[in-house]
């Protein structure tokens, strides 16, 4: 059994969206003696993480109630390395995409050391494709799955097909292919997104 820890370290200074300096991280340490204890002040779209409806869709599903069957299933990482600018409809065309699956994109994204302006997204087409499938979620090695298209319309595709979105992952070091996905978000009351830390694991 092999597992890979797909899930981006969280540090001051670590890249974040657009590089906006209200999104970095904090660590606030204290140490009493032997005790030490810190508070973080952390945007819930840090690093590695699962956005909730409510994000895009007013009135949306909060992060808490999405059911864990969801997140700690099987997944597919599907290579699109070769893809330019961003995913497209054509890009999917051969890929083994079955209703009901979960895939995670490996793009170029996943070589990057800081933040890419002109990282690879999801475009429109393409989500309205994997919404057709029927897919049950996407993920992406980038902090976003599209790069603030005006109106979000693959945010709000997926959403409103009931598609879970994982943003954020590391996927240089896995192989394409069919994996254990444990995608466990924070249990945060009411929230938009929650960081997780994500495994796959090669049964």
């Amino acid at each position: 059994m092999k597992i890979y820890d797909v899930s981006l370290p969280i540090y001051e200074g670590m890249p974040v969206y657009k590089n906006k300096p209200e999104k970095q991280p904090s660590f606030d340490t204290s140490q009493n003696g032997h005790v030490t204890e810190t508070r973080i002040a952390m945007d819930v779209h840090t690093g590695t993480h699962v956005d909730a409806p409510l994000h895009m869709v007013p009135g949306g599903d909060t992060i808490e109630t999405l059911p864990l069957e969801k997140l700690v299933r099987k997944a597919k990482v599907i290579d699109l390395t070769n893809a330019e600018d961003s995913i497209k409809a054509d890009d999917l065309a051969g890929k083994d995409i079955q209703k009901g699956d979960f895939v995670l994109f490996k793009t170029k994204n996943s070589w990057d050391k800081e933040f890419n302006f002109e990282f690879i997204y999801v475009n429109h087409e393409a989500a309205k494709t994997l919404a057709e499938i029927g897919v049950s979620g996407v993920g992406i090695d980038a902090l976003g799955v599209e790069r603030a298209q005006e109106n979000h319309p693959t945010h709000k595709q997926l959403f409103q097909n009931d598609v879970i979105i994982i943003e954020g992952l590391q996927l240089k070091d896995v192989p394409e292919g069919e994996y254990l996905m444990v995608a466990a978000p924070l249990k945060i009351r009411g929230l938009d997104a929650s960081p997780a830390r994500i495994v796959l694991i090669e049964e």
